[in-house]
């Protein structure tokens, strides 16, 4: 019984240190930058705090999430022996017919699919299926896990 008492008074007693150290790092952030170069009015000097560098590097450090869920429409999808060929003309074609657009060829076995676009929404995987449908009518949207770099590419 001691023990949790003990417990919670330390933790009580550290509570305050906390706070007051997080309030003194947000005036801190808060304060203007005062600096010789800074005479002239309207002009604005950035300085990285040291704390903020550890915590990028920190964050950088334990791997953020770059993979997430969105959506990609299926526009081709076959396990016969034709597979291949098939899905390679189907992704030729949809690269004539739609410039501009991803496109993706992978094989999960057994089937050779063809994928296009990187939709973060469901609703942008139906309106691309809705552009794509009058040259592949067997379209399909079908979520996918994406990466960051598929979305700046």
């Amino acid at each position: 019984m001691k023990r949790i008492l003990l417990l919670q008074l330390l933790l009580l007693a550290a509570m305050p240190l906390c706070a007051q150290s997080l309030e003194a790092f947000k005036r801190r952030l808060a304060e203007p930058v005062v600096a010789e170069s800074v005479s002239v009015r309207g002009r604005v000097a950035v300085c990285e705090a040291a704390d903020a560098a550890r915590a990028v590097a920190a964050a950088s450090r334990m791997g953020t999430r770059t993979r997430f869920y969105g959506y990609r429409v299926c526009i081709f999808q076959d396990n016969s022996q034709n597979g291949r060929a098939e899905a390679v003309a189907a992704k030729a074609l949809f690269e004539q017919t739609y410039p501009g657009e991803r496109v993706y060829m992978i094989y999960e076995n057994p089937y050779f699919k063809v994928m296009v676009g990187n939709c973060l929404t469901s609703e942008e995987a139906i309106i691309l299926k809705g552009r794509v449908s009058a040259t592949f009518p067997k379209a399909f949207p079908r979520r996918e896990e994406l990466t960051l770099s598929d979305l700046l590419e």
